[in-house]
């Protein structure tokens, strides 16, 4: 059965793009933005060099987020084992939780006077719904309840 659409689809698909009319690359400003936020985080990326790997790591966040809150084909599962994974990398769910935020955060400040209150409702919703299946990564019981 299809699944109904998302009201926030639209809003938040809205911020994205002109987000990446304004910005080449959000990389930069949502690591630096982490890595204020959450200091601790920044040696877990030691390896990366040349930055690669938050490049490829923002890019899963940003589809996982627009599968989201469009068909939801994968991203509930792909939150819930990421939280695992990423507690193998001593990220507690926590931490790994305000990266949906430092995201939209980014975003935000880079659309600037043109973020509206609807992106801002949306976003906000978007986050409570994300904050649920980050604190929950037992995906059968979480399946069992969606």
């Amino acid at each position: 059965m299809p699944r109904a659409p998302d009201p926030r689809e639209p809003l938040i698909v809205a911020s994205f793009e002109l987000a990446a009319e304004r910005s080449e690359d959000l990389t930069p400003d949502v690591y630096a933005r982490l890595f204020r936020e959450q200091p601790e985080m920044e040696i877990l990326f030691w390896r990366d060099t040349n930055h690669q790997i938050r490049g490829e790591m923002l890019t899963r966040v940003i589809q996982a987020i627009l599968d989201f809150v469009g068909e939801r084909l994968y991203s509930r599962t792909l939150i819930q084992s990421e939280v695992v994974v990423h507690e193998g990398y001593d990220v507690p769910p926590e931490v790994f939780r305000t990266f949906f935020r430092t995201v939209r955060d980014a975003v935000r400040e880079v659309c600037a006077a043109d973020w509206t209150a609807e992106w801002e409702a949306a976003w906000e919703s978007l986050l409570a719904d994300l904050d649920y299946y980050v604190t929950h990564p037992d995906q059968a019981e979480t399946q069992a309840l969606a």
